[in-house]
């Protein structure tokens, strides 16, 4: 059988999506239920960092523990891939010892690679071009809350990284509307019918489901910072912009989150975020993707 992956969420299809959110729902009732579930007992997931994380390692580690099976932690600094190793041999060599693999790392070429490589499935934990797993979670959280999600309009508001990116995937897939706003020279490159851009952040909000927002200078983009918070100064989330969006409006943020930057102390902590349903659900999202790559259907 061909070896599926998640490196993209485009990769998934709509029916594909809606089995894992469907299984998330189980499996995370199990949890609140303290119900022990263990689908991948005897399994391993390797867990490959080149950007250290917290959300990232402790959904996936929690989340494979909580499911029967191990999980191991490999920085590529303390590992041969951080002394030239090639990313094809690592993949080889990794994918004969366990029935999982999570890459965060830089380029999006580079776990492309590694998965061309791999016998066993590999999961995208970030890239500088795509985060499928955070939007994962951020669109069950808001079906969840909201219901439905198509026809629906989101806000994206800041700088157009990899998780904008991601966003961008998901209406194409899930057939909603996405209003970015940026500043000037940080603009959304990939077009699409789903997508209307906007120079004024207000107006991007105006009448939105749901604001959703980023760090301005993401991980490997340290030496722009003090140039990003100039450029970004007028594209903080705050009261006013949600009060543009529509009265119950959504929240997000994939955190970690810098209050008084890109968004307002009064927005993240106030009744309309969603922000830490929002990191609760990447574990049990994962946990529905890991058993639908190793186990398949159930």
């Amino acid at each position: 059988m061909r070896v599926r992956h998640f490196l993209q969420f485009k990769d998934f299809s709509l029916e594909e999506l809606e089995y894992v959110f469907a299984r998330t729902r189980w499996i995370k009732d199990k949890f609140k239920r303290y119900e022990r579930y263990w689908p991948l007992e005897d399994r391993t997931l390797a867990m490959i960092f080149e950007k250290p994380s917290t959300r990232t390692r402790m959904s996936f580690e929690a989340g494979m523990h909580q499911l029967g099976g191990a999980a191991i932690y490999l920085y590529t600094r303390d590992s041969q891939l951080g002394r030239g190793e090639p990313v094809e041999d690592a993949g080889q060599v990794i994918s004969r010892m366990c029935d999982v693999i999570m890459v965060r790392t830089f380029e999006q070429q580079i776990i492309e690679r590694f998965a061309g490589s791999s016998r066993v499935p590999v999961i995208n934990g970030l890239t500088n071009e795509y985060h499928p797993c955070q939007i994962l979670a951020d669109v069950f959280t808001y079906i969840d809350h909201r219901g439905p999600i198509r026809g629906k309009t989101m806000a994206w508001i800041g700088d157009s990284n990899n998780v904008c990116n991601t966003w961008l995937q998901a209406a194409e897939t899930f057939d909603f509307k996405l209003n970015v706003s940026t500043p000037p020279g940080y603009e959304l490159e990939k077009k699409s019918k789903q997508v209307e851009s906007f120079a004024d952040p207000m107006k991007a909000a105006r009448g939105a489901d749901l604001v959703t927002t980023d760090v301005w200078t993401s991980m490997g983009y340290e030496a722009e910072n003090e140039a990003r918070k100039r450029d970004f100064q007028d594209w903080m989330v705050d009261a006013e912009m949600m009060r543009a969006a529509k009265k119950d409006a959504l929240f997000m943020h994939c955190l970690p989150a810098h209050r008084g930057e890109e968004v307002a102390a009064e927005v993240i902590d106030g009744p309309q975020s969603v922000v830490w349903d929002e990191a609760e659900n990447r574990l049990h999202t994962q946990k529905a993707l890991l058993e639908f790559l190793v186990v398949g259907k159930k």
